[in-house]
């Protein structure tokens, strides 16, 4: 007896006749996606339009003076090239200093590697993610709520707030929720 094997398009859901039809696509980073990157497939045909839809991105690291690691920000190259005011981006970039790279764990990461963002920061505790929230991360915000606060406001991101029933399980709060009289919600 013998099998034979469907195959789909995880995107559509539409039967591949064959398996030179289908496309591996893998994702490695998206809103949605809570760790490693992911396989998926769909037709070649569905995928006709990515190119064009495609974004020029620059990806810059931020070293801060008063940080211990530096912020990467991915941004639309046309938005990254307004910032030269003085002379124009490519002539900017031409004349820049080369970065080198002379330890190991400094290594270029493969295209496409995403930075692992380290919650039990300061700089980053306190931002909403996916993951698990660590004990490290509970006790910084549980010492430095006010200041978290203050940053991710500056930050526009949403600030941890005493009454809202998951903040205070995910961070460990319950005692400072009652000593400060919050009503959890």
């Amino acid at each position: 007896m013998g099998q034979k094997i469907i195959r789909f398009s995880d995107l559509t859901g539409k039967h591949a006749e064959n398996d030179g039809d289908l496309v591996r696509i893998v994702v490695r980073q998206h809103p949605d996606l809570e760790d490693d990157p992911v396989e998926i497939e769909a037709l070649a045909g569905e995928l006709t339009a990515v190119k064009q839809l495609a974004l020029d991105v620059v990806t810059i690291e931020l070293h801060h003076p008063d940080a211990d690691q530096p912020e990467t920000v991915v941004m639309e190259a046309e938005a990254f090239n307004r910032l030269a005011s003085a002379a124009p981006m490519a002539e900017v970039l031409r004349g820049a200093k080369r970065v080198t790279r002379s330890i190991p764990s400094q290594a270029v990461a493969p295209a496409g590697a995403r930075e692992r963002v380290n919650y039990a920061s300061l700089e980053h505790a306190g931002k909403p993610h996916k993951g698990r929230t660590t004990d490290a991360e509970k006790q910084l915000v549980q010492q430095h709520l006010e200041e978290i606060n203050e940053r991710l406001a500056d930050e526009g991101i949403r600030t941890i707030d005493l009454g809202n029933a998951e903040h205070v399980a995910r961070y460990g709060l319950e005692a400072l929720a009652q000593e400060r009289g919050a009503t959890i919600a």
